[in-house]
């Protein structure tokens, strides 16, 4: 049996948002689910631009697809205590598409993050990796089930 092609878009190409993507679509591959999922960095409560723009110019093609967003977020363990809503942007641009679902996951800023306000995060021990793979691995498995009783 072939594996469906998988699709994760994601604003950035680095830090927590790249990881969770590439985890997803591993998760999601391996489950040979054709999907796709749309994710963003969290700035300052905003989606990533990057991302936003991915989502309003492929609106009419994303709508004839099954949708989940994603967001890479809080530099600490917030996420993994409780559900952060996606920022109001973010709301309507799933109303939009019609998007099943968001969740948050947490964010990460390195030593290999680029960027002077990464730089000085870490410096200042304000930052770390709090994406936690297990929970990335079970929504990308909720995202496999839903489909799979969908067919």
């Amino acid at each position: 049996m072939n594996a469906k092609r998988v699709l994760v878009a994601y604003g950035s190409k680095h830090g927590a948002t790249a990881g969770i993507a590439d985890e997803i679509g591993k998760t999601l591959r391996a489950d040979g689910i054709d999907v796709v999922v749309l994710g963003g960095a969290l700035y300052a409560g905003r989606w990533n631009g990057k991302a936003r723009r991915c989502a309003r110019l492929n609106a009419d093609q994303l709508r004839r697809r099954p949708v989940w967003f994603f967001s890479s977020g809080p530099v600490d363990s917030s996420a993994e205590q409780h559900d952060i809503p996606p920022t109001p942007g973010v709301a309507r641009r799933m109303k939009k598409i019609g998007a099943r679902e968001h969740v948050t996951f947490g964010g990460a800023v390195t030593a290999e993050t680029p960027g002077r306000i990464a730089r000085s995060m870490v410096h200042h021990g304000k930052g770390g990796d709090f994406r936690d793979p297990a929970r990335i691995q079970a929504w990308a498995h909720h995202i496999g089930s839903e489909l799979g009783t969908a067919r």
